[in-house]
């Protein structure tokens, strides 16, 4: 029914934009039929501008972007269709009666006279509807829109690229929305412990520019009670361990809870394990599941710490840590957490910390299947880690070194896209194709409460 609709709009419009050659030479009309048809014809357009497309259940971000969509893809058509109409009638010697002073494309250019503002406005408000709500169309794919859609051919190619972008997320957020609603009429993230969520090296637990992106907000509707590690951006194991006891100390405190079950990311996991077992926080901890953290360390930090000049490692330290200082850390250790991360550093920290009895250790582990699959820094990484790691890896991780306790699995998605560093924790935003980070988080969750914890 839906195919049927669409082919009305395209017609419609099509008609109305070609107003003055199909009802001249196509199908002739004149007086009050021609009239009629034209105010139908505007009556529709007006009201196909206003609501081009109804969706029933969707957000209202959804439905402005199903609507953006639907007039796009109805340009689309027109814009194809006249490509070929307007040759026609000109070989077919159809606009000879109408030429003037013998020039065929005198007719062709009046017509476009109405066509361009009609289709125009229509582009003007799919694009600028897609233009706010589509979250997964890149920036020089809009630019390019605005720029070029005028241009034969290349503008159905332009066209192609945007509106399987906003299809694809369109229908990608309504199956996501009716999955999550399913989670959160269960209650299916609501464990009997806190959750807390210990992010990784060179970052902090900014609110405003969340480190977990849309994660932490679907398990919570979906139930989960989340907190964070807190601890500093950049510093030994040892001192991030010791920020992160403070703040676990301080949530049970809060809560009344008697443990917690941590969720944590890259070095977040490396200072998780050693609050559990070297800080005496094993009583308070239920479980612990890190997400592509360097148990076995990184060959490929070990190799540039040896190789880069100390002069140039000096001026890094002293940047960084002067940044970061003014953006909240008290004493930030650029070299302290990077050495951490070694891989001679991470034998000696395995050997000095043993599981401790009565958590649940596990783990997961994502990859990159060519540095194409992210931006820079991992598309530059990826390839230090798999020169030195000779593995395959997240950008920054080998896989090899982030089993830890139970291990998940490796996450990964068909085609040659991978899963990075920053796309297991939804740094970017980003929807992949083949992969919800967001479902993948409600059902580590969910495990976590079918096990009591």
């Amino acid at each position: 029914m839906e195919y049927w609709k669409r082919a009305g709009r395209v017609l419609a419009v099509f008609c109305l934009a070609n107003f003055l050659l199909v009802f001249t030479v196509v199908a002739p009309l004149s007086g009050w039929p021609a009239a009629g048809v034209l105010l139908g014809l505007l009556a529709f357009y007006l009201y196909f501008n206003l609501r081009p497309r109804r969706a029933k259940g969707a957000t209202r971000r959804l439905r402005a972007l199903l609507g953006g969509y639907e007039l796009l893809l109805v340009c689309f058509f027109v814009i194809l269709a006249e490509t070929v109409f307007c040759p026609a009638l000109a070989l077919s010697g159809a606009l000879d009666g109408l030429a003037y002073s013998g020039a065929v494309w005198m007719p062709l250019l009046v017509n476009a006279l109405v066509f361009v503002p009609v289709v125009g406005l229509l582009l003007v408000n799919g694009f600028f509807r897609v233009l706010i709500t589509c979250k997964r169309l890149r920036v020089v794919w809009r630019v390019l829109l605005l720029l070029c859609w005028w241009v034969p051919l290349f503008n159905l190619y332009l066209f192609f690229r945007v509106l399987k972008a906003a299809r694809s997320e369109y229908y990608f957020e309504r199956a996501r929305l009716e999955s999550e609603a399913v989670h959160a009429e269960n209650g299916d993230c609501k464990t009997r412990y806190p959750l807390v969520l210990v992010h990784g090296i060179f970052f902090r637990d900014w609110q405003l520019i969340g480190y977990w992106g849309r994660i932490p907000q679907a398990l919570q509707k979906c139930g989960a009670e989340i907190y964070y590690g807190g601890q500093q951006s950049a510093a030994p194991v040892a001192a991030s361990a010791a920020e992160l006891k403070a703040h676990i100390l301080e949530i049970l405190e809060r809560t009344g809870a008697e443990k917690v079950n941590l969720i944590a990311h890259s070095k977040g996991g490396l200072d998780s394990r050693c609050a559990i077992s070297r800080l005496g926080l094993a009583d308070k901890v239920a479980s612990l599941t890190t997400i592509n953290t360097p148990h076995r360390g990184c060959v490929f930090a070990e190799h540039l710490l040896q190789s880069l000049p100390p002069k140039l490692l000096g001026q890094m330290e002293r940047k960084y840590n002067a940044v970061f200082h003014k953006l909240g850390d008290d004493k930030p250790d650029f070299m302290g957490g990077v050495r951490d991360l070694a891989a001679d550093a991470c034998r000696a920290f395995n050997e000095q910390t043993p599981d401790a009895e009565g958590v649940l250790y596990q783990s997961v582990m994502s990859t990159m299947k060519s540095p194409k699959s992210a931006g820079f820094p991992l598309n530059l990484t990826w390839r230090l880690v798999n020169k030195y790691d000779k593995q395959e890896n997240d950008g920054l991780v080998a896989r090899a070194s982030a089993p830890w306790g139970r291990f998940l699995g490796e996450v990964t998605v068909p085609g040659r896209r991978g899963i990075s560093h920053g796309d297991i924790i939804d740094l970017l935003r980003e929807d992949i194709d083949g992969f919800n980070v967001r479902e993948f988080y409600i059902d580590l969750v969910r495990d976590l409460k079918q096990q009591g914890l």
